[in-house]
């Protein structure tokens, strides 16, 4: 059955992402994709879908859509107001929607929320991935963030009725025991500021997107004004003119002129998509071996939450079937 999803109103940055557009860096094309790829990976996880599976990413401010026929969905991410025909919807477990409005309003404690879809968007894959490059104009719907108006065809997923929403008694809660203040680990260069950076607080500029978080703080000094481009990639940390950093996200460019003070370790790298403007945040300096470690931690911690999932995921998805 053909199912279609019609965008009411698009929020503030609603675009599709999966987990990336790897192998492209080399001819200067950015990697995209979900600025916290785990959470597209639970999204996807809890409406049956394959990892990769593109999802919607909600900025600030979510959507409202409508949707033609029964679907299955799952919020993850932030704390999000969510309301189907005027229902409140809870966050982090699948739900069973009929046809109708779902509107999802503003994102709590943070910037960055996913909403995955049974069965996915049925876009076409650009270079092996359907996420969006804002900057390059290609990929997701038609290259850009969602507008009023748009309709978007969802793959074929699980044939169900229901007349009301069905919402588990149980979530998934993938930050439980996490401290948001912790300080933000990074590898420092050789540069002699790369060790000032982590000598004061830093507050998240609103010119910040999708390619980096531009900091205000005490302006730094380099030794190095810059020169030749470098390779650069989603968490590397670089100083421009203004002695004001700058850190590299998922639509980053493959390569830049200013001096290069780290790289922020890849544990940490999803918590950045959750710093609104204004925010504040500090750093802390971290070895490769240290780096590995929290990586590592991060793997496991993921893999218990998809234990502890596995059973009453499977009741949940078999009783529709």
């Amino acid at each position: 059955m053909t199912r279609t999803l019609e965008v009411v109103a698009p929020g503030l940055l609603s675009t599709l992402q999966d987990l990336g557009r790897d192998g492209w860096r080399h001819l200067g094309v950015a990697r995209a994709g979900a600025l916290d790829p785990d959470a597209a990976r639970l999204g996807n996880r809890l409406v049956g879908n394959a990892p990769d599976a593109a999802v919607l990413e909600l900025t600030l401010h979510g959507p409202t859509l409508r949707f033609d026929a029964p679907v299955r969905i799952a919020l993850i991410g932030r704390s999000t107001v969510a309301r189907f025909d005027g229902i409140a919807l809870p966050m982090g477990r699948p739900i069973d929607l009929p046809a109708g409005t779902l509107s999802l309003g503003a994102i709590r404690d943070g910037a960055r929320a996913w909403l995955a879809v049974d069965g996915g968007f049925a876009t076409a894959p650009v270079l092996g991935s359907r996420s969006t490059d804002l900057r390059g104009g290609f990929g997701g719907h038609e290259g850009r963030a969602l507008r009023t108006g748009d309709r978007l065809a969802l793959v074929p997923g699980s044939m169900f009725v229901t007349q009301t929403p069905r919402i588990p008694g149980w979530w998934a809660e993938p930050e439980f025991g996490e401290h948001p203040d912790a300080p933000v680990r990074y590898l420092p260069s050789n540069d002699a500021a790369a060790t000032a950076l982590a000598s004061q607080a830093w507050q998240v500029s609103a010119a910040s997107n999708r390619q980096g978080l531009r900091l205000h703080g005490a302006p730094l000094t380099s030794a190095r004004a810059g020169g030749l481009s470098e390779p650069v990639a989603p968490g590397t940390l670089q100083l421009p003119p203004d002695g004001q950093p700058i850190v590299l996200l998922a639509d980053a460019q493959t390569v830049g002129g200013y001096p290069r003070l780290g790289h922020v370790i890849a544990a940490d790298l999803p918590r950045l998509a959750q710093l609104p403007p204004h925010a504040t945040l500090r750093f802390q300096a971290c070895t490769a071996a240290q780096a590995q470690a929290a990586a590592a931690e991060a793997r496991v911690r993921l893999q218990r939450l998809y234990l502890a999932l596995e059973r009453p995921l499977a009741r949940f998805l078999s009783a529709t079937m």
